[in-house]
């Protein structure tokens, strides 16, 4: 051990330092999260807002992950109405862009025809959605008809929030450390998205999500889906 010291103790340099160019950061594990604003959001809007509002008042709705608030059956797409066909139709498309299939000659890009189930919601002020995902579904998705922001500068909460697929473990060791990385610093944490009307979301069923508190003055309108195979 001694002569394996002394031996090191003879090296031509005292520090190590490391290549600029071939230095890179590998992101691994990623977890997509697609924003996909919809061009004909204005349009969609007096049509999915009259019909999801007039489905509420015959229907009395469903409890599930909401805390408050109503939602619809997973039924959607029997009554939406064309408007909900455009939609689900565009978020459809949308999945297969960013889908492949494993074969035994490699992967394939698109998917077998998706099967959708979808629903609507209504959100008042302190309403909310306890962290919850989505099982025998690949992708799901929300869409904000109304985020009930009159001003873009006011904060009326709701945020959508995701729970790191990571675990709790660099929060539960060294709650004040953080990887400072691309992707790292909310590592263990949660990360949230800040809803805008005219805005889809889509995201891997498995990823533990919420809504947190409304406090807007108006309602927020919203539909979700599943897209299985």
């Amino acid at each position: 051990m001694t002569e394996t010291l002394n031996a090191h103790k003879g090296l031509a340099f005292d520090a190590l330092s490391f290549s600029q160019s071939g230095f890179e950061i590998q992101p691994r594990f990623p977890t997509p999260f697609l924003v996909a604003p919809v061009n004909e959001a204005a349009e969609l809007k007096p049509h999915l807002s009259q019909i999801i509002l007039a489905h509420a008042s015959r229907m009395s709705g469903v409890a599930r992950s909401n805390a408050g608030g109503w939602q619809s059956d997973a039924d959607f797409a029997d009554w939406g109405g064309p408007a909900a066909e455009v939609l689900l139709t565009a978020a459809c498309h949308l999945a297969t862009l960013f889908t492949a299939v494993e074969t035994d000659d490699g992967l394939l890009e698109g998917a077998p025809a998706w099967r959708v189930n979808a629903w609507a919601n209504i959100n008042e002020p302190g309403d909310a959605n306890r962290p919850h995902h989505h099982p025998a579904a690949f992708w799901s998705g929300v869409y904000w008809v109304d985020d009930g922001a009159e001003d873009e500068d006011i904060e009326v909460g709701g945020e959508f929030e995701m729970q790191d697929p990571r675990g709790v473990l660099p929060a539960f060791y060294a709650p004040r450390l953080r990887y400072a990385v691309p992707g790292g610093l909310t590592a263990g944490r949660e990360d949230f998205f800040t809803p805008r009307a005219g805005v889809l979301v889509m995201f891997p069923s498995w990823l533990v999500h919420a809504v947190r508190p409304y406090a807007g003055t108006r309602r927020r309108i919203s539909v979700a889906f599943n897209l299985s195979v």
